[in-house]
């Protein structure tokens, strides 16, 4: 391929301007961006077969002003009683408004919106002030039969914000974002649920002075769309944070929940344990917006002890070998780290590029001990707590993972990852505008299927031609852990992904993971659900969704699966 010394792409550097279709899929702060450097760019180029003039023309980069060829199906009464229940400023019937409160940030809804083609859209954006401004808008849609959707923070990536019925989108996040109580006793915090992640730490980080506390605390919840998220789509899609293997996914971490039903009003008791039946409180996680409206929860909180993190970082031989290490950590009974995150071969090659560790004396010297490319994984991670206990939790960790094989390679690589971890979504706009797609699916797996999973899910990916296939484990139990795909291709074709991706969750089903680790399902992994739950799960759910939503108008068309034709669902 022909190259142009020293040429670097026209990266966009400049934010979308307001009312366009790319402020709206652009992922985090307008004026965020972050770009493939030299190392990367040169890989890319070569895994693609592509040269610098393949870099020289942006592709679609959805610039357009947004137009929404959807009227607005409901009454002009309808839109009068919205009004009169949470004020004017408070609704919008814009066509922007209307798409990006119906948008999230999945690649197929980016792909649309870079070509203009219009996705499913509400007929009203409603922002409720309070829970008694939920309780008034719940009850009227009821009688109504208007759909509602709930949108958190909109970083969903499981089209679950898609509003396939239209209706009413509730933003959570405009008022509903205070601090309702706070016990430094119970070490629990109660919060409404659109507060955004970064004002939730910040808050807890900070409790003397903003909460009166003795101590500073900490959520210990950090996905990738933590600056971007909120505490309630935490929990309505049971997410996971990169710190989970030591504090608990949301599964764990929440305590208690106020729900908004068209079947009445609820909040379940927040006892550490109870020995009282099935637990309707563990029922709602995940709900993911179907049987009601979070209004607030009761968290877990934990102590905020930064300057006795314990960073570390191996290169293991094999994958084989950083399998079993980490199994064997897990499995330890010496406590678990908060990160602790291993990459398989491929992924450790472009880590390697990305952290800033290819071409510096560590990487010379690993080169140098035999850990040979395309074979060599990298493990990174850190320790959390009191300090003796994560002094211990890392000495523990060097002696297994050197009982592997494995070379400690410093905390340094662990630092770079940190202070890339909430921007690394940013090179996505950069690889669309160039007809490169990258997109990521995760599953739950067992030690014991772990290689199975990996193997076949991989060898799906790779069956096409020039597609790089990258894979981490990163959320660690004694019982298994997690794998996280991400691919990369040349493609900008919608269908050519749709089919692409639709293969690659049911080759994951099929070999025995997971639908979803932390993502949830949305209306897109949805067609696949009763197929892994099986249909006896499926009928419990549905029974509870016909208890707390008779006529069906939280989150409808598709989402959990709960009103599919059979003709949608796979087989």
């Amino acid at each position: 391929m022909k190259k142009n010394k020293g040429f670097t792409p026209d990266w966009t550097n400049t934010a979308p301007k307001p009312g366009t279709f790319r402020s709206i899929f652009k992922w985090g702060s307008p004026e965020g961006f972050k770009h493939p450097n030299r190392r990367l760019y040169e890989t890319l180029k070569e895994k693609f077969g592509m040269g610098d003039e393949d870099f020289q023309t942006k592709g679609f980069e959805g610039n357009e002003t947004v137009t929404c060829d959807t009227p607005v199906r409901l009454k002009p009464e309808q839109i009068s009683r919205f009004k009169e229940i949470v004020g004017e400023n408070n609704i919008s019937s814009s066509d922007y408004d209307r798409l990006r409160y119906s948008t999230g940030k999945t690649v197929e809804e980016a792909m649309k919106l870079r070509q203009g083609i219009p996705c499913e859209v509400n007929d009203l954006v409603v922002h409720p002030r309070n829970k008694d401004d939920v309780r008034e808008i719940v009850s009227y849609c009821n009688t109504e039969k208007i759909p509602v959707t709930v949108y958190g923070g909109g970083s969903s990536v499981t089209m679950g914000l898609r509003c396939v019925k239209g209706g009413i989108t509730m933003a959570m996040n405009t008022h509903m974002n205070r601090v309702l109580s706070f016990n430094e006793t119970n070490q629990t915090i109660t919060v409404e649920p659109g507060i955004m992640g970064p004002a939730y730490e910040s808050i807890l980080n900070n409790a003397p002075e903003k909460l009166g506390a003795e101590h500073r605390y900490t959520g210990g919840h950090f996905p990738q769309s933590f600056e971007y998220s909120s505490v309630g789509g935490w929990i309505v899609t049971l997410g996971s944070g990169q710190a989970s293997s030591y504090y608990g996914d949301m599964y764990d971490i929440v305590l208690s929940q106020e729900y908004i039903t068209p079947a009445g009003s609820f909040k379940t008791l927040d006892f550490p344990g109870t020995a009282t039946g099935p637990k309707v409180n563990d029922i709602m996680k995940g709900s993911e917006g179907t049987f009601g409206v979070l209004v607030s929860a009761t968290l877990k909180i934990f102590r905020y002890m930064p300057e006795n993190r314990r960073r570390f970082a191996f290169i293991f031989p094999t994958w084989e070998g950083a399998v079993n290490a980490s199994r064997e950590i897990t499995q330890g009974e010496f406590g678990m780290p908060a990160v602790f995150r291993i990459s398989d071969p491929e992924e450790t090659d472009m880590a390697l590029k990305m952290y800033g560790i290819e071409g510096t004396p560590i990487n010379s010297i690993i080169s140098y001990r035999g850990y040979n490319p395309m074979r060599r994984c990298l493990c990174i991670g850190s320790a959390e707590g009191e300090k003796s206990f994560t002094r211990n939790v890392k000495k523990k960790i060097k002696k297994i993972c050197r009982k592997y094989g494995a070379m400690y390679i410093t905390g340094y690589p662990v630092k770079n990852w940190e202070h890339g971890r909430y921007i690394d979504p940013y090179i996505r706009e950069d690889l669309n505008d160039f007809g490169i797609m990258i997109d990521t699916l995760e599953a739950g797996v067992t030690w014991d299927n772990l290689h199975r999973l990996h193997q076949r899910v991989r060898e799906f990916i790779k069956s096409r031609p020039g597609t790089v296939c990258m894979t981490h484990a990163s959320h660690f139990y004694p019982q298994g852990t997690n794998l996280y795909f991400i691919f990369i291709a040349r493609m900008n074709d919608i269908h050519e992904y749709r089919k692409f991706q639709e293969g690659i969750i049911d080759r994951i089903e099929k070999s025995g993971g997971s639908l979803s680790h932390h993502h949830g399902v949305g209306k897109m992994v949805s067609p696949w659900l009763e197929r892994h739950l099986g249909k006896e799960q499926m009928d419990v759910l549905k029974a509870l969704k016909k208890h707390f939503d008779p006529h069906n108008i939280m989150n409808p068309g598709g989402t959990l699966g709960f009103d599919l034709e059979e003709n949608e669902k796979k087989n």
